[in-house]
């Protein structure tokens, strides 16, 4: 039997509806949803800054990481259903090479791309991943993606989105590469900081009979929430 078969049968339509609901009662509600959104304190920061600031940038970037929710549900996405640290540590580490990648290539050559656009790709990420744990990609399509390529692919994502929210900022060039390195040493400090939690919190959840109960629950919602990224990003692309 399949994971996706074993899991559907673990979780009743009242349960799925519920979830459902709560999140379609998200749509209502009015609240911003950048998934680079930085604080106004922070952005005047970066515009006046100039010159090294190793540390403040270090800071920022790990600032960053730990309230960037798009990231932290592409993550929890990510880990699921991955045991073993080793797995563990090789997708988060194909994730940062391509978010490092793209921040730092973008921001040094100046190449940019609507921040609508990049954010609403960022959360069709976030589906593919709940879809993939749910196995959706092999009962649907007959076939399984590569899931080692995709995270690295999303990780260019990522890290092109932010790359287009700093070049928005008008940096300072006196510094700029060292801030620009100090800025994605904290967004991995962030990750890991984040990734943390979020093992332990799901290490607790493992050893529990409710967690392959709560899975198809967990990842629908999951894939919900994508799409409401998604669609915030869609309707401020639309309306700008």
């Amino acid at each position: 039997m399949s994971l996706y078969a074993t899991l559907t049968q673990h979780i009743s339509r009242s349960r799925l509806m519920i979830a459902l609901g709560l999140l379609a009662f998200s749509f209502c509600l009015r609240v911003e949803a950048f998934a680079h959104n930085v604080a106004e304190g922070d952005k005047g920061y970066i515009q006046e800054s100039s010159g090294v600031l190793f540390l403040p940038f270090v800071y920022l970037g790990a600032k960053h990481m730990v309230t960037g929710y798009d990231h932290l549900l592409f993550l929890f996405g990510v880990i699921f259903f991955l045991y073993r640290m080793k797995d563990i540590g090789l997708y988060v580490t194909l994730f940062a090479v391509g978010h490092s990648t793209t921040m730092l290539f973008g921001v040094l050559m100046g190449i940019s791309a609507n921040a609508y656009l990049i954010d609403a790709i960022i959360g069709l990420s976030v589906v593919y991943k709940a879809l993939d744990n749910l196995g959706a990609f092999q009962r649907w399509f007959g076939f399984q993606p590569n899931t080692k390529v995709a995270t690295l692919v999303f990780g260019f994502f990522h890290g092109f989105g932010l790359a287009t929210k700093i070049l928005e900022f008008e940096i300072s060039s006196d510094g700029l590469l060292a801030n620009l390195i100090a800025f994605n040493i904290g967004v991995e400090i962030g990750q890991l900081l984040a990734l943390g939690a979020i093992l332990i919190l799901m290490g607790y959840w493992r050893r529990t009979s409710s967690f392959m109960r709560h899975a198809f629950a967990a990842n629908t919602i999951l894939m919900a929430a994508g799409f409401v990224l998604v669609g915030y990003q869609l309707v401020g692309f639309a309306v700008a």
